[in-house]
């Protein structure tokens, strides 16, 4: 067995360390990560100092986590992304497709009015890919009503599937934009999606459902 001082545990002591981050950087990450969520949450437009600041530490700190603006909003929206999938875990999804639909919306609604900030400023420095590709576990959720309501007849068949998902997302970012423009008031842009969706996505000839309006917060 090696002693404690051997050149061997020695060497495994010194790689250990190299591969886990300082409890102080994993403070520091936390504390960047969170105030840049706050920050870019109210201004899309919020600098690197004061993000360093509002996380109190030094711009040279965050730049050693973080390279540049646009890699901080990258694992900013990552993060997020986390935090809104868990909360969408909760929504029913059950039952008619349609009301499932309008239950989903809405609580997607409240994430995006309540991140829409955050949403401008990440469009402003990633790519539209990478963006897409942060909302993929989102979509699934879409995908799989869509995907119950084409098979129940709910829905229209004779578009794909992808496309409709696709039109769920464009139309949720476009009333963001709206209500970033001041054009649409948030409290009514849920309905509005959901009402936009519907129309979109019954089959020609069949009646509308009416939107249930349902509850939602806005922060």
């Amino acid at each position: 067995m090696a002693s404690a001082g051997s050149p061997v545990l020695r060497d495994t002591a010194r790689q250990a360390s190299a591969r886990a981050p300082r409890a102080d950087a994993r403070r520091n990450i936390a504390a960047i990560l969170d105030a840049g969520q706050d920050c870019l949450a109210r201004d899309p437009d919020a600098t690197i100092g004061e993000i360093a600041q509002a996380a109190g530490v030094g711009r040279v700190t965050l730049y050693g986590h973080f390279k540049t603006r646009a890699e901080l909003i990258d694992a900013v929206f990552a993060r997020v992304t986390e935090q809104a999938d868990a909360l969408l875990e909760a929504t029913d999804t059950r039952g008619d497709p349609a009301a499932a639909l309008t239950r989903l919306t809405a609580a997607t609604w409240a994430i995006v009015h309540q991140f829409r900030s955050l949403l401008q400023a990440a469009q402003r420095e990633l790519p539209a890919e990478r963006i897409r590709g942060h909302h993929d576990r989102h979509l699934r959720r879409v995908d799989a009503v869509i995907a119950r309501g084409q098979r129940s007849g709910a829905f229209r068949r004779d578009l794909p599937r992808r496309w409709l998902v696709t039109t769920c997302y464009a139309v949720m970012h476009a009333a963001a934009d709206d209500c970033n423009a001041g054009r649409l008031r948030p409290a009514e842009a849920d309905r509005a999606i959901v009402a936009t969706l519907l129309a979109a996505f019954t089959p020609p000839g069949k009646a509308v459902p009416t939107p249930q309006r349902q509850p939602t917060r806005l922060a």
